[in-house]
């Protein structure tokens, strides 16, 4: 049996190297920029934001875990940080003793709105301004592509 590996050519290994570096350095940019203005990470943000999406600002854990492809423990430290900060709160579900929803606080709304614009800015000015809206939509198009056949898989 020889060896049956598709190595990548040219075009495809400037593509996956191109994607390493931009999804690096913008989740570095964004992070920091979050940090800089609001005190928040990048990943506490994205919190924030589900929550504040969703019916009366909460979502149980799982949900979170899920909608944000993390683990249960990777979100159960950043609520566990934003609850410390007052952000968010925490409260078990009356029909489940094992399930805990987190609620965004007051406070939370607060820092969300505060952050928002600032991340928006950042978002524009590092990649959607970047791209043409034929590059924007191929890249929603196969990112998305490759997102809701890696979420297949692992259910």
């Amino acid at each position: 049996m020889g060896d049956m590996t598709r190595w990548l050519d040219e075009g495809e290994m400037r593509a996956w190297k191109g994607f390493l570096a931009a999804s690096s350095l913008l989740n570095r940019r964004l992070d920091q920029q979050l940090r800089e203005d609001s005190g928040l990470s990048h990943a506490q943000y994205e919190i924030l934001v589900r929550l504040g999406e969703a019916p009366e600002g909460e979502l149980r854990m799982t949900e979170l875990a899920d909608a944000l492809v993390n683990s249960k423990s990777g979100i159960t430290y950043q609520v566990t940080q934003l609850e410390k900060a007052g952000l968010v709160r925490r409260r078990s579900c009356p029909s489940d003793v094992r399930g805990v929803f987190a609620v965004l606080t007051q406070a939370g709304r607060e820092r969300l709105t505060q952050a928002a614009p600032g991340h928006v800015d950042t978002v524009r000015k590092h990649l959607i301004d970047v791209l043409t809206p034929e590059q924007l939509n191929a890249l929603a198009e196969g990112l998305g592509e490759v997102g809701r056949r890696l979420r297949t898989q692992n259910h």
